[in-house]
């Protein structure tokens, strides 16, 4: 089954999901890797090669045709599609990983929730979502979506060197809209469209640049 979803959103968005229950092996015999996927891949092991390849597999079931070029790392380590203008994010979490690509900037991210978010809050919240946070009759989950969105915007930016609670902002928001905005303030403001959702434990959290 590992197929979880497939979305194609407004403005030539993609997104798909998996749940990961096969083995690196599995995704090897469905893949044509270029030689410098192998050379990546020969890196990689266990879980985390397992990983790389469901998000590459992923990737194959958005491209729009055969001739897309490799899944590549830049110097910051941010993934992309070679010799390509598309933006992609990936993202994993146990037994699952997302991926998302767009024409423009994207990030995304899933996660298992856990109560131990609680206490990281404050490494990565202004004082302003902090309090939030407090007023929340979930604050769990608005802790979750809150990580997730500023995971998303990192990821998005891909350049390192952000910090989560001074370049990194998420207006106030509703759980129950699953939708929000962010803001990047590490050179020029960049504002993006912030969407969520919460399957029991699990959320993810996509970021769209507004263009």
């Amino acid at each position: 089954m590992p197929l979880l979803e497939t979305r194609k959103l407004e403005n030539d968005v993609a997104l798909a999901i998996w749940k990961i229950e096969e083995n690196h092996d599995y995704f090897l015999r469905l893949l044509n890797l270029t030689v410098k996927e192998q050379l990546e891949i020969a890196q990689m092991k266990g879980r985390r090669k397992t990983e790389w390849l469901a998000s590459r597999w992923l990737w194959n079931t958005l491209a729009k045709d055969d001739l897309h070029g490799a899944l590549i790392k830049d110097d910051f380590g941010k993934p992309h599609i070679q010799e390509s203008s598309w933006h992609m994010s990936i993202s994993h979490t146990h037994e699952y990983t997302a991926v998302i690509t767009a024409p423009f900037l994207v990030g995304i991210d899933i996660q298992i929730k856990v109560d131990k978010i609680s206490r990281l809050a404050e490494k990565f919240l202004a004082a302003e979502e902090l309090e939030q946070v407090k007023l929340s009759a979930s604050p769990i989950d608005h802790l979750h979506v809150y990580w997730g969105a500023k995971e998303s915007l990192y990821k998005a930016y891909g350049r390192r060197a952000l910090d989560f609670k001074s370049h990194l902002f998420i207006k106030s928001f509703n759980l129950e809209q699953g939708v929000t905005r962010g803001f990047l303030t590490r050179e020029d403001r960049k504002e993006f469209e912030i969407r969520f959702e919460i399957r029991n434990n699990i959320v993810l959290v996509y970021a769209l640049e507004n263009i």
